[in-house]
């Protein structure tokens, strides 16, 4: 082959001609170019879908796990309300109303006497077998506890 031009072609060409046979290093360059943008736009779109959980843990938020769930399904069902629901969810300081209610409750139980976890006992049960067991006078059960506090 001859390196002639052919008689219809222009006699300058651009840079990125390459002669038949040699490397395209234009097309290589885009190539790599074309694959680290479709890499980085992966990483930063997961970043993004994992924000409101990452933040939900380290202010170790107590709907870690609805958070994570919501961020998951954003992910997978590409519906962004979730998200949306996600990021709220984090951002936001819910109160935890289940430890006071809890401790009420244990200092309730151990003033009636009970250990934290038994069940009450009922009046009506106890009073039928204290009167069956017959060891004691039958006295109203408030003149026991009165005398008792008394």
């Amino acid at each position: 082959m001859s390196d002639q031009l052919h008689p219809a072609a222009t006699h300058h060409l651009p840079f990125f001609i390459t002669a038949p046979g040699e490397t395209d290093v234009v097309l290589n360059i885009t190539l790599w170019f074309v694959v680290a943008c479709i890499i980085l736009t992966g990483v930063i779109f997961l970043t993004i879908h994992s924000l409101p959980e990452r933040m939900a843990h380290k202010s170790k938020k107590i709907l870690l796990d609805l958070i994570a769930l919501l961020c998951l399904l954003a992910l997978l069902t590409h519906e962004h309300f979730f998200w949306f629901v996600a990021i709220v969810l984090a951002f936001l300081d819910i109160p935890d109303f289940l430890t006071p209610v809890n401790r009420i409750a244990n200092s309730v139980a151990a003033m009636a006497g009970q250990e934290a976890g038994e069940k009450p006992v009922d009046a009506s049960t106890s009073a039928t077998s204290e009167a069956a067991k017959g060891d004691e006078p039958d006295e109203p059960h408030a003149t026991k506890q009165g005398a008792r506090h008394g």
